[in-house]
C-alpha cells in the first residue's frame, strides 16, 4: 500500500492505547490473568460448580496449575495456538462441524481487511482465526469496541488474542481524532501484511438483518483522505474481503429477541455491566448446531463511494448466507429436515414469552428473505 510515510508503522507509539499486546508484554500479561481473582473464580463457577463454596482454597491451587501450563507461551502466536486448541474443542462440543470456503484463496504474507456480518461478539473473527489457522495463514488483528473493555480482565484477554480498539464513547472532535488515528493503524497494519477483522456495522444483527454501515467505510478513507487518495482508488489498496458467517442456531436467540422486545416496548434498552461477557461465555458454551464461513475474493471494482461499497458487501453476504433448515422453517418455506427437526424448532421458540417468539423467528427467517430478494 502505497504512503506518504515509509517510516510509519502500526507498532508506533500513537497507538499504544489501541493496539493488541507485543510479544515482550504476553509473560507479564498472562501472570496479570492468572492472579485476578474474578477470573480464578469465573472458573472454578463453570468448572467446579459443586465446590463453589470453596473458592478461596481452589483459587491459589488453580491459580498454579494454569502457571504450569502457560509456562510456555510467551509469544503471541504462541497464546493463538493455545486458543486454536480451545476452539477445536469448542467445535467438537458444541456444534454438528464446522465448514470453511474460500480460505484457500487467500495468500501468505499478505493483509486483508476482512469484514463479515456480527452475529457472535467473540466467534465472530475466532472462527475467521481458525480458518487462517488451518490453512497455515496468519490470524487477524479484531476491531473490538472499547464497550466490551470495562475491566483490566477483559483488556488483558481481548488485547492479548490480538484484538484493537475501536473508540465507541467519545463525541465530537474528540471522536473524529480516535477515527481518524484507528484509520491509520489499520492502514499501517494491512501494509506490513497484518490482516484486520471488523464487523459489517457496529453491534450484532440482533433482528438478523445483516446490513453494512457506510459509516465504517467512510472511517477507512480517512487515512487515504489524509494522502490525498481519492475512495475508489484506495479501496483497492485494502484488500477488503467480505465474509458470510452462518449459524444454524444462535446460543444467544433468545436474549436477542428479549432486547428487542424492551426496545420495542419501552423505547430503550439498558444492558447490565457484564451482560456483554455473559453474552460471550453463552456463545462459546451454548450449542450452535452447523456453521458456515465463507470468504469471497478481495475487492477490486471501482466503488465511487461507501453506499456504492456497503451494497456491494451486502449482497456478498445476503447470497452466500448457508441457508439451513433453522431459517427456511422460521421464514415459511419447505425444508427437507422434518418434521422432528421442525418439532424440534418450534419446542426451541416455545422456550421464550410468547410476546418474544415472532421476534426470535423473523432473527432466523431474515436471511432467507434478503436472499430471496437478491434472486430477483
Amino acid at each position: 500500500m502505497n504512503s506518504d510515510n515509509i517510516a510509519e508503522s502500526s507498532s508506533d507509539a500513537r497507538f499504544d492505547a489501541i493496539r493488541p499486546y507485543r510479544d515482550d508484554e504476553v509473560s507479564q500479561v498472562i501472570s496479570r490473568i492468572l492472579s485476578d481473582e474474578s477470573f480464578l473464580s469465573s472458573i472454578i463457577r463453570f468448572q467446579f460448580k459443586r465446590f463453589r463454596f470453596l473458592g478461596a482454597v481452589l483459587r491459589p491451587f488453580i491459580s498454579y496449575k494454569l502457571r504450569r501450563k502457560f509456562a510456555h507461551v510467551t509469544t503471541v502466536a504462541a497464546f493463538q495456538d493455545y486458543v486454536a486448541k480451545f476452539m477445536e474443542n469448542m467445535i467438537k462440543s458444541t456444534t454438528d462441524g464446522v465448514s470453511f470456503e474460500g480460505f484457500e484463496k487467500l495468500k501468505k504474507d499478505q493483509g486483508y481487511l476482512f469484514i463479515s456480518n456480527h452475529r457472535d461478539i467473540a466467534l465472530d473473527p475466532a472462527f475467521i482465526d481458525l480458518g487462517l489457522h488451518r490453512c497455515g495463514l496468519d490470524t487477524v488483528r479484531i476491531a473490538i469496541g472499547d464497550n466490551l473493555l470495562r475491566t483490566q480482565l477483559a483488556t488483558d484477554l481481548m488485547k492479548l488474542n490480538q484484538s484493537f480498539v475501536v473508540d465507541r464513547s467519545s463525541k465530537g472532535r474528540e471522536l473524529l481524532s480516535s477515527l481518524a488515528t484507528l484509520s491509520d493503524y489499520i492502514r499501517l497494519s494491512l501494509s506490513e501484511g497484518h490482516s484486520i477483522w471488523i464487523a459489517q456495522r457496529e453491534g450484532r444483527a440482533k433482528d438478523g438483518n445483516d446490513l453494512t454501515d457506510p459509516a465504517i467505510l467512510k472511517m477507512f478513507h480517512l487515512a487515504g483522505r489524509k494522502h490525498k487518495i481519492p475512495f475508489n482508488e484506495y479501496i483497492r489498496q485494502l484488500n477488503i474481503v467480505p465474509v458470510a458467517i452462518s449459524y444454524e442456531y444462535d446460543p444467544g436467540d433468545a436474549d436477542k429477541a428479549h432486547e428487542l422486545f424492551m426496545k420495542e416496548r419501552d423505547g430503550t434498552y439498558e444492558k447490565s455491566n457484564l451482560e456483554d461477557i455473559e453474552s460471550i461465555v453463552n456463545g462459546i458454551r451454548g450449542y450452535k448446531g452447523r456453521i458456515t464461513v465463507r470468504v469471497g475474493d478481495p475487492v477490486t471494482q471501482n466503488f465511487e463511494n461507501a453506499e456504492e461499497l456497503a451494497a456491494y458487501i451486502d449482497s456478498y453476504i445476503h447470497q452466500n448466507y448457508k441457508l439451513y433448515p433453522s431459517n427456511l422453517i422460521a421464514a415459511g418455506e419447505k425444508s427437507d429436515a422434518g418434521g422432528n427437526y421442525e418439532s424440534a424448532f418450534n419446542e426451541r421458540l416455545s422456550r421464550v414469552p410468547p410476546e418474544e417468539q415472532k421476534l426470535m423467528r423473523n432473527y432466523y427467517a431474515r436471511p432467507v428473505q434478503n436472499a430471496r430478494a437478491k434472486e430477483l
